[in-house]
């Protein structure tokens, strides 16, 4: 009996501790737009899917407000999540939100209640005027892994075959443990390299059990980035001088120990450009945008060789990591960037996407920028300012490419005939007030109408192969949605409405 424990205890280990890859930073919302790539997309669930939604149950599960102060200033980001940490309090799935008074707090997703709030900037920020918000602007989020994420299974991460049960041959252990197919590890990372190096990077190794201190990085008006325990929001040393004062930042991300934002807009005297600042060293390194902003509201996009892609003005650079020196750039002449980019993978090539003032949507190889793949013009996107872009793989191969337009949700295939790459049309939604970028979770998009000062914000689901509503959840949304997104993890999808309540949808369980 022994050695047939022994030999099945290392199997048992990883079912269980499986979920363990998602603290690792495998599969979590850490950043805006969920990854590196911006992509705005969970691969699997185990209980959202088209089929799931038309039936009745999922519903609001819970909402809160930090109640932190008045208008814009009380308006939280969307959150980065931890859908399963081990803590000295045992397993806890955690939100983690910032607002424009610089509170920072963290959610606990499954009992909807605060589990710690924390001030860590100044007090009072400037006043908001048009195109500089004031105060926090870029974000809660968490360090981020590179790599591609693995391309959906069309299932959950729950069981997907019937439950056996049974007795093996002599020191086999049980019928179960002998058939389980065990999920693969992600591939050890990729040798220490140069910051001008561009192999591709591999996923980090599943190491569940060793020890590992995890952060919420949190950068306040004052320009200083904060590292807060994720148990409890404590700062274990002094934060570090990031940006000037007052500046408007986006897209916030930290990896490799470096952390990386973009700012617009020239806030606070703050010149626009891209800002890394070295978490080891402290020292900061800024790349100018020579005068023009930068696009969109996530940031830069990362592609998995660590080469940034930023979008300002009519240009879209390639910078390499930590040192942020140009390494190629696309033009578009007298137009200008309106999104950040998103980049995905497509037959072995890293391609990027982003749009312009005109309504153009520009898909490049990375490999490449000296011309474009492909562009198209989107229905209605003309002077409409995109924000950022979505894009997904279905079951079925088909790479796709959301986009807001100024009064829908448009959907475009990515196709390769005659060894070219074109863009074509997929659908495009219901009519949407100022519609946000969507996200796409195990196949299905949600999408917001953001609302306006007379109508309600509402999150829709669609289906994600013909754009028809599936579900959407009504007047219960109490206001217009005027800033941050969408963010979904544990089957949970989260939204916050300009009075900052933050709203978390999906189906109820019991505590």
């Amino acid at each position: 009996m022994q050695r047939v424990f022994l030999a099945a205890f290392p199997v048992v280990c990883a079912l269980i501790c499986q979920p363990a890859y998602a603290q690792r930073g495998v599969g979590d919302w850490t950043t805006g737009g969920f990854d590196a790539q911006r992509s705005h997309w969970v691969r699997n669930d185990a209980k959202i899917s088209a089929e799931s939604l038309r039936k009745p149950g999922f519903a609001l599960d819970w909402k809160i407000n930090l109640d932190t102060g008045s208008g814009t200033k009380n308006v939280l980001s969307p959150p980065s999540l931890i859908d399963f940490y081990i803590g000295y309090r045992g397993f806890r799935s955690l939100a983690f939100v910032g607002n424009g008074a610089n509170t920072v707090a963290a959610f606990d997703t499954d009992l909807g209640r605060v589990e710690w709030k924390k001030t860590v900037g100044p007090a009072s920020t400037p006043a908001d005027t048009p195109g500089c918000p004031g105060g926090m602007t870029s974000g809660v989020v968490r360090s981020t892994t590179l790599a591609y994420l693995p391309v959906p299974t069309g299932r959950g991460m729950g069981r997907g075959n019937p439950a056996k049960s049974g007795v093996g041959e002599p020191y086999e252990g049980a019928v179960t443990l002998k058939t389980v197919r065990l999920p693969a590890p992600p591939p050890a990372p990729a040798p220490s390299r140069s910051p001008a190096a561009t192999t591709r990077r591999a996923a980090p190794a599943a190491d569940v059990f060793s020890p590992r201190v995890q952060f919420a990085y949190a950068l306040t008006s004052d320009g200083k980035l904060h590292r807060l325990y994720v148990s409890n929001g404590e700062e274990p040393k002094p934060a570090v001088d990031f940006l000037p004062a007052n500046a408007n930042a986006q897209g916030l991300i930290v990896f490799d120990n470096v952390a990386y934002v973009s700012t617009a807009n020239n806030c606070g005297g703050v010149e626009n450009g891209l800002w890394a600042l070295d978490l080891e060293t402290q020292k900061v390194s800024h790349w100018k945008s020579g005068g023009r902003g930068v696009a969109g509201v996530v940031g830069p996009a990362v592609s998995p060789d660590g080469t940034l892609y930023v979008a300002a003005g009519s240009e879209l650079a390639a910078l390499e990591e930590h040192t942020l020196q140009p390494k190629g750039k696309y033009s578009i002449g007298s137009q200008e960037f309106t999104s950040s980019p998103v980049i995905f993978e497509f037959k072995g090539k890293d391609l990027i996407a982003a749009t312009s003032k005109d309504g153009t949507l520009h898909l490049l190889d990375t490999a490449d920028l000296s011309k474009p793949l492909a562009t198209t013009a989107l229905p209605s996107g003309r002077e409409f300012p995109t924000g950022a872009l979505a894009s997904w793989q279905d079951t079925t191969g088909t790479r796709w490419i959301l986009a807001p337009t100024s009064g829908a949700i448009t959907a475009l295939k990515v196709v390769e005939q005659n060894g070219a790459v074109s863009l074509q049309p997929g659908w495009t939604s219901r009519q949407m007030i100022s519609p946000l970028t969507p996200i796409i979770v195990n196949g299905v998009v949600f999408a917001v109408s953001a609302g306006n000062a007379k109508t309600k914000a509402v999150l829709y689901a669609l289906d994600s192969t013909s754009g028809k509503d599936v579900w959407n959840s009504g007047q219960t949304i109490n206001g217009a949605v005027t800033r941050g997104g969408l963010s979904s993890g544990g089957s949970k999808v989260y939204i916050a409405a300009q009075d900052g309540t933050q709203y978390v949808f999906g189906f109820p369980i019991e505590h």
